[in-house]
């Protein structure tokens, strides 16, 4: 029996199916704030959410009880939300967002292959953000990287190359990567002096990026005066303490000696149509769905 709750139907147009989890992936709260911002500013309906049942300890991850406009009592569980987003660019997003679950990984990332295939995204992005030591000061480094080498020479991303313990995220890559499904891992660096969110310079840097990849517009230039007033709060107290200055000038002195150039927004974004539509010519017939389909609401 299927997991995913489906809400409504809408039909999209090539759809990129962007992630993020709140957790371990998530430092200053920048991955999810960053699809937070993209669904204040499009058109929304929500698709979809994944029931948390089976997937949550909730002596961990504690419903919340409120109460509503009416007055009346509502308990908001901890699910995965996947809301469709029609864009003014040239394809529409498919996003999910929620808690990262902590159990049964491997029936989560059935679910977020049932999304993918009745939602008809044609790729899927994980949008993350890790603790570093990069400065406040420059640019904050986006890391991509893909599995596919098609894919990773195209976008200029990374091969994955740990091994070791893994999370949700290396699951559901695992499992879309084994369906034919292209995936890719968008990562913001974020000073470890600086861990508390919000992080308006780590959200801006995703949404940018995430921006030249596909081709979608994310109004991200509207962070400008959240980030210029974050990176001046942070200069007070990083200069208020000569040891923390002396700290962030060496790493400032690293960043600059290894500056690297990426190729540019649009060059990016004609890649990806590229590999998409080689990819699409290249792959055989979807084999149909034995699996339980959604009810009439559904997507796809």
């Amino acid at each position: 029996m299927s997991e995913v709750i489906w809400k409504d139907q809408v039909p999209l147009r090539r759809p990129v199916l962007l992630m993020a989890f709140e957790g371990l992936f998530d430092a200053a709260e920048s991955a999810t704030e960053s699809l937070s911002w993209i669904r204040d500013r499009c058109e929304t309906t929500q698709l979809a959410e994944i029931d948390p049942e089976i997937y949550f300890n909730f002596h961990e991850t504690r419903p919340v009880v409120r109460f509503d406009s009416s007055g009346n009592r509502v308990i908001d569980w901890p699910a995965t939300r996947v809301w469709a987003c029609r864009t003014d660019g040239p394809r529409d997003l498919i996003l999910m967002t929620g808690v990262e679950p902590q159990l049964r990984w491997r029936s989560f990332s059935e679910s977020v292959l049932e999304i993918v295939r009745h939602g008809g995204a044609e790729i899927a992005v994980t949008v993350g953000a890790l603790i570093s030591m990069v400065p406040h000061s420059r640019p904050f480094p986006i890391t991509g990287s893909a599995a596919n080498a098609e894919l990773a020479r195209r976008m200029n991303l990374d091969r994955p190359s740990y091994q070791g313990p893994t999370g949700v995220v290396g699951v559901v890559h695992d499992r879309l990567d084994r369906s034919d499904v292209p995936v890719m891992s968008l990562r913001a660096s974020i000073p470890h002096y600086v861990p508390a969110p919000p992080n308006p310079k780590a959200t801006q840097a995703l949404l940018r990026r995430i921006e030249q990849t596909t081709g979608v517009p994310t109004n991200y230039e509207g962070l400008d005066g959240a980030v210029t007033e974050w990176v001046q709060r942070v200069d007070q107290a990083v200069a208020s303490d000569r040891d923390s200055a002396d700290y962030v000038t060496r790493l400032e002195r690293q960043v600059d000696s290894s500056e690297e150039t990426l190729p540019t927004g649009d060059a990016l974004a004609a890649e990806l149509e590229a590999f998409l539509r080689d990819h699409a010519a290249a792959s055989p017939e979807a084999e149909p769905d034995t699996g339980d389909k959604p009810d009439e609401g559904s997507v796809g």
